[in-house]
């Protein structure tokens, strides 16, 4: 509903409450005075919807209309929203950080591409895309002071909140970033209040209080979007997914430098059951000169960086790295959704029907990239959501992952 239409249906039950006021006893007026209290409310929560969509949207210098129905803003690089933080008032964005060595880009075999830039046009020099956030993606949150935000978890492997996971992991060292080929679908998402995605985590400190994660990867949330399209994410939290970070850029932390990939717009073409198989190359690393920690979207593309002094333990160093998927299970009607991860099929299907990420590496102290090492797999649900390794002389260390969610053996 258009503002206008809102304030109108305010008018209008304002007029029918003071018209049934005024004809009916005393007690009747208390209930009346309740009647119009919701409306009141409303208006409060669109004036507070409209004070953080100017917050995060910012003055554009140019607007590019996407095929999917997004907008987006080019906006002067030194005005995106990481530039509200106090650390970062007046500055402007880094020259970019040093690449690890071993990193080769004659592996990247998929140039991959979003929606919103397959009209031709871009962003001028100087400026940065950023999607547009509307009203209606605001309403649809939990609650405005949630928006672009995660729902806090105890554990990585935790079920409480209904996380389900198919994950490899490495831990017991110093983990300085991490690589790897994720393979993109469109898998189904039955609840606007799930989501599936796929992607990287670094991480460090205890997963109750003061977890440091970075984040990206693809993923589809109709909450957050409003669709069902695969979309390039990136996340950060330095407290356990409690009051600090977001995703994208919703909110004063990563600083983008492109002006060809928007952050949070929808990745074309996707793969396809038996068809064409399409995968996105991501690298997050930590900076030896600096200590941001920067990401590398597809072939040598820098996408921006999470300044250091957003974290407490990434300061320094990761002590874990995960690839993988996660769902989300509202369990509607009683039962496991059928929301699916990855492609929607099970890793035993293999290459073209399951979905994989391939070459996974990690960063060393040294700024060196090696294969990663020691991995393990982890399924909380195998009989929904599984996952299978291997390791090859092409895709070095890969795993297959995923599934259909309910199912006889998933009820």
């Amino acid at each position: 509903m258009d503002s206008s239409k809102f304030l109108r249906l305010i008018l209008l039950l304002c007029l029918v409450s003071s018209s049934f006021s005024s004809t009916t006893p005393s007690r009747s007026n208390s209930t009346a005075a309740n009647q119009t209290l919701r409306p009141q409310e409303e208006l409060q929560k669109l004036k507070l919807i409209r004070k953080e969509l100017q917050k995060i949207n910012k003055p554009a210098v140019k607007t590019i209309q996407s095929p999917d129905g997004d907008i987006m803003d080019c906006v002067l690089s030194h005005q995106q929203p990481a530039f509200d933080h106090p650390l970062l008032q007046g500055q402007r964005p880094m020259d970019p950080a040093e690449i690890p060595k071993g990193y080769d880009e004659e592996n990247e075999t998929y140039e991959d591409s979003q929606l919103w830039s397959l009209s031709g046009e871009s962003c001028p020099e100087g400026t940065i895309p950023i999607r547009r956030t509307t009203e209606q993606d605001m309403l649809r949150a939990s609650s405005v002071q949630r928006f672009g935000r995660k729902i806090r978890r105890v554990r990585r492997d935790s079920t409480s909140n209904g996380h389900e996971h198919a994950v490899g992991y490495v831990t017991g060292k110093q983990y300085y970033g991490a690589k790897a080929s994720i393979n993109v679908w469109s898998p189904r998402v039955t609840s606007q209040y799930e989501f599936s995605l796929s992607q990287i985590w670094v991480i460090a400190g205890s997963f109750t209080h003061d977890l440091n994660t970075i984040e990206a990867g693809w993923q589809i949330s109709p909450e957050l979007y409003g669709d069902t399209y695969p979309r390039f994410f990136t996340y950060w939290t330095s407290d356990a997914y409690r009051s600090t970070g977001c995703y994208n850029l919703l909110c004063s932390g990563f600083v983008q430098t492109n002006r060809r990939i928007a952050i949070g717009a929808a990745i074309s073409p996707r793969s396809s059951y038996r068809g064409g198989q399409f995968d996105i190359s991501l690298l997050i690393w930590k900076d030896p000169k600096h200590g941001h920690w920067w990401l590398q979207f597809g072939s040598g593309t820098l996408v921006g960086y999470w300044p250091a002094f957003l974290f407490t333990h990434l300061r320094q160093h990761g002590s874990m790295v995960q690839f993988g998927g996660e769902i989300v299970n509202t369990r509607p009607g009683g039962s496991h959704t059928t929301t699916q991860m990855g492609s929607g099929h099970f890793s035993g299907e293999g290459f073209g029907k399951a979905s994989y990420f391939r070459n996974l590496q990690v960063v060393d102290w040294d700024n060196t990239l090696l294969p990663v090492s020691n991995i393990k797999i982890l399924a909380d649900h195998p009989n929904c959501y599984d996952i299978r390794g291997g390791t090859n002389r092409v895709w070095g260390n890969y795993f297959y992952y995923g599934g259909p969610g309910k199912n006889p053996r998933c009820p």
